[in-house]
């Protein structure tokens, strides 16, 4: 639990994982336990960066929506409207 906002960036909470589970020992995504359908996420720190200093790696970019439901398609981009953000976790 977050009592204050970080220096820089801002904490997100209430996400889950579909389909993959957050494994809090190694700090990884990992495979779903046999007959769990998601799986919740720990608070997780969003720090703005400049792209030059970026340089990922064993990184899998998982998709952020707003809602579980990815019902509508942009025209433009192709993405569902309840798209935000490709997150890049370990």
């Amino acid at each position: 639990e977050c009592k204050e906002g970080p220096e820089n960036g801002v904490y997100i909470y209430g996400g889950f994982l579909e389909g993959a589970r957050w494994n809090e020992e190694k700090q990884v995504v990992a495979e779903m336990r046999p007959g769990d359908l998601y799986c919740y996420m720990p608070v997780i720190w969003l720090d703005p960066i400049e792209q030059k200093d970026h340089n990922p790696v064993n990184i899998y970019r998982c998709p952020f929506y707003k809602t579980s439901r990815r019902a509508g398609t942009l025209s433009t981009t192709g993405h569902s409207t309840n798209f935000i953000v490709s997150l890049e976790l370990p």
